[in-house]
């Protein structure tokens, strides 16, 4: 078990915690949710030791070993994949090492000899004898294939590194976990599999992510960061959604009341305080008013975007058209003949490793780039809207963002364009930001506005919920799902997939494979198993979607 007691800590004017109280408790999985720069990896490092409070404790109870998924992926460039693996059991690995210097001695002493067989009980009752297989298993559960596993880390690529620090983290049965994002960087399957090896896992879990899919999966109890305090609730994170939501929306029903007795009142004093017959009563009022004031309901500090597509006109029925396209860049063919047909009502999610394909399609279809073959053919009723992958482009002149969205605005009144930037939480000033200091995060948002103005009945999206925070993917994913026009999209956010998506398409190295389905469905599927495996050229490499 580990508590934290008190504890309280400022950078600055700015409060991340203010005598914050915490229990968490073996069995359970805890998420830690927060808006961005809320404080929830600096609450984990609380929690490890790296960072300490200004005031309080953090208590691990005796004997208990906490692990922790480090970020630093070039601090074990000279030992090996399985060996960094290892060296997450601290205590085993020190035992490791000290025994194997005593038995690489020439010469071999009475005294190493009594140390030896000490090292042998310490070293067996710590499952050492069983450490290489089991940090083998974790590897390979993490898609890291065996001729790996004995590769020094420098010589692997980062996504390989960041899977072997969490095998690390996950190694040698620790009492308590503490996880900073451990999907990032992973495919599918690999996800999958960390998702099951964290719901079998008995001790404690303490995560930080921005995957409502696996904080859904694998979470008992969410801590939300709100206000420099952490409140706790049972259930995962569409439960605390739902909750939250719910909750807000009482607090406006209610806080509307209070405004409108407060208005009642205001009218009561106006009418009636130069009347001395009534100056008592009026007085009596006011005090109540002023009661109401100082009682206000407290306002969430967490804001929801509001994200609505709204088309323009219906779609038709002839949407899109695409023969035998084809297109290479610096010589990698990334369409080869590729032809689809996309009837009224698809949401169609684009899967696969091969990233690069989608985005030259996309590219493509919304115009900016041309194919080297074949052809493609709206329908003369649709209209589009894109969301580049890279977006960078669209944000280089130094202008405010209201006159930079007011250009695709219908409407030029600045009111009228300043209420679509509200809904993505940019507010009086804000709205005149210069593009040119735009956080990741902003921009995105800003894009989204844009694309709600221009009223298309076709929406193009190149990894929309890259930059986003939870609350922000929630907001657009809720926006696409009651969207009545057809969407082409692709993300590495499981839930939006599954969420939004009635039709799976992927590149594979072998072909095309086009399925009039869910994305879960799509993933489960037996024979789309088998299908994939054999256009991949094996097991290894079709795991990544």
């Amino acid at each position: 078990m580990i508590t934290a007691s008190n504890i309280s800590l400022s950078y600055g004017t700015q409060v991340l915690f203010k005598e914050v109280d915490i229990k968490f408790t073996p069995g359970n999985c805890y998420g830690i949710i927060g808006a961005n720069g809320a404080g929830k990896s600096t609450f984990l490092k609380i929690l490890s030791g790296e960072i300490e409070p200004d005031t309080g404790k953090v208590f691990v109870t005796a004997g208990q070993r906490l692990a922790t998924l480090r970020q630093d992926h070039f601090a074990f460039n000279e030992y090996s994949v399985l060996e960094t693996v290892i060296m997450g059991y601290e205590k085993l690995y020190a035992i490791m090492k000290e025994r194997d210097e005593i038995y690489a001695k020439e010469e071999f002493t009475e005294e190493d000899g009594l140390r030896a067989a000490e090292l042998e009980g310490d070293f067996a009752e710590l499952g050492g004898w069983e450490a290489e297989s089991e940090a083998a298993q974790l590897l390979s559960g993490l898609g890291i294939a065996d001729a790996l596993h004995e590769k020094r880390m420098a010589e692997v690529e980062d996504s390989i590194k960041v899977r072997a620090l969490l095998a690390q983290a996950l190694f040698g049965n620790p009492d308590i976990l503490l996880l900073d994002e451990p999907t990032n960087h992973l495919d599918l399957e690999s996800i999958h599999w960390l998702e099951d090896f964290l719901s079998d896992f008995d001790n404690t879990v303490i995560v930080v992510s921005h995957d409502r899919h696996f904080l859904n999966t694998v979470c008992t109890h969410i801590a939300d960061i709100d206000y420099g305090k952490i409140q706790l609730y049972v259930g995962n994170y569409d439960f605390w959604y739902l909750s939250s939501q719910l909750a807000a929306k009482q607090q406006r029903d209610e806080k509307r009341r209070r405004e409108e007795k407060i208005a009642e009142l205001k009218e009561f004093i106006y009418r009636f305080s130069s009347n001395v017959a009534k100056a008592r009563q009026a007085t009596s009022r006011k005090k109540l008013i002023d009661k109401l004031t100082i009682d206000d309901i407290r306002p969430s500090s967490r804001r929801f975007p509001y994200v609505a597509f709204k088309p323009n006109r219906e779609v038709g029925r002839n949407i899109l058209e695409i023969d035998s396209l084809s297109k290479s860049i610096e010589g990698e063919v990334l369409l080869d003949s590729f032809s689809l047909h996309v009837n009224a009502g698809d949401k169609i999610a684009f899967v696969g490793p091969n990233h690069a394909a989608k985005t030259a399609l996309f590219e493509i279809l919304s115009g900016n780039d041309e194919q080297d073959g074949g052809t493609y053919t709206w329908g003369v009723t649709t209209s589009l809207s894109y969301f580049p992958k890279n977006n960078n482009h669209l944000f280089e002149e130094r202008v405010p963002i209201v006159d930079w969205l007011r250009r695709y605005s219908p409407d030029q009144d600045e009111t009228y364009v300043r209420s679509f930037l509200g809904r993505m939480l940019f507010s009086g000033d804000e709205a005149l930001k210069d593009l040119t200091v735009l956080s990741g995060g902003e921009k995105v948002r800003c894009l989204l506005a844009k694309m709600m103005l221009e009223g298309a009945n076709v929406l193009i999206f190149d990894e929309p919920t890259s930059h986003l925070d939870l609350e922000a993917i929630t907001a657009l994913n809720n926006g696409l799902i009651e969207f009545t026009g057809n969407i082409l999209f692709n993300s590495h956010d499981h839930q939006f997939v599954e969420s939004i998506a009635n039709r799976i398409i992927e590149f594979t190295p072998g072909g095309v494979i086009d399925r009039m389905m869910g994305f879960e469905e799509y993933f489960r599927d037996e024979g789309i198993k088998a299908l994939r495996i054999e256009l991949y050229g094996g097991v290894k490499n079709a795991l990544a979607l």
